[in-house]
């Protein structure tokens, strides 16, 4: 089942050109990068890199969410690093994903609740959520 947005909040609006070998802009000129295909030695960043950098700032911001409803403070150095996968089954490309959380001085319970929560209400996780392999590691 598809969820429908019934107060649209913000649209990100990009154009891209030329694919993994291009350039990706935002309408409004916040975002200009070159693209260039993951391991080469290309000019830009790749998609991988940029769903990764997506998904760890909102997945960050959703453990805030959640600390802030348990009343948790976070650390000024909570972090998480996100590696995204692709690859290959037989000729189909797939994606895999390993979120990385570092909560520094948070009690490990109180900070796996925080992630699991977290994980339940950000967007990029619902979206990833049955369509990819995703293991959220706690450091």
């Amino acid at each position: 089942m598809i969820n429908k947005i019934e107060n649209v909040v913000y649209t990100g609006k990009t154009r891209t050109t030329g694919g993994r070998k291009g350039a990706a802009r935002s309408d409004d000129g916040r975002l200009a990068i070159e693209l260039s295909p993951p391991g080469s030695n290309g000019p830009g960043t790749n998609p991988e890199q940029l769903f990764g950098a997506g998904w760890s700032a909102c997945f960050l911001g959703a453990i805030g969410k959640a600390a802030q409803a348990a009343k948790i403070a976070l650390p000024a150095d909570a972090a998480v690093e996100a590696e995204v996968d692709l690859g290959l089954t037989g000729d189909a490309y797939f994606l895999a994903a390993r979120l990385n959380v570092s909560l520094p001085g948070v009690d490990r319970d109180v900070a796996r609740s925080l992630v699991e929560t977290a994980h339940q209400i950000c967007p990029y996780s619902k979206a990833s959520r049955g369509n990819i392999d995703v293991e959220i590691n706690l450091a």
